[in-house]
């Protein structure tokens, strides 16, 4: 004997309020990702990190170092009325854009408004900016 089973054609539909929920949440990823706006800022080329062979010629380059409200050129503390003409005075030797490297190293809590005034300084005395940041190393013991 054969036993019939009926099998039901009904299709199974998603439950009426879910639609509003995925609606919602579509509406909210379409406004974050149109809502997001490029940076703005002052534009600044900071050249690529230096090889180990070109590391030894690294103590040529000017180093200025900025505090909280200070900065030093090569270790000395300069008048902020001075910086630009010390820097562009130590600068004018140099022809290659290579020479023209400023090391710009600074503590963490300097503020962002400093540390532009101060970059803004270097260009326009004609130095190229370059970061030193601090490396950390792992050191394995056997």
């Amino acid at each position: 004997m054969k036993l019939r089973l009926k099998r039901n054609k009904l299709m199974a539909e998603p439950p009426a309020m879910a639609t509003g929920d995925i609606a919602f949440i579509l509406i909210i990823f379409f406004l974050v990702c149109v809502s997001v706006q490029p940076d703005s800022g002052r534009e600044q080329q900071i050249p690529r990190s230096e090889s180990k062979e070109q590391k030894t010629e690294q103590s040529k380059n000017i180093e200025v170092a900025m505090t909280r409200d200070r900065a030093t050129i090569n270790g000395n503390p300069v008048p902020n009325e001075e910086f630009v003409g010390r820097l562009r005075t130590m600068l004018a030797s140099k022809q290659r854009p290579e020479d023209r490297i400023v090391v710009v190293k600074s503590r963490q809590d300097t503020p962002y408004m400093w540390w532009i005034k101060v970059t803004g300084w270097i260009e326009e005395a004609g130095g190229i900016i370059t970061l030193q940041l601090e490396e950390e190393r792992t050191v394995v013991t056997p």
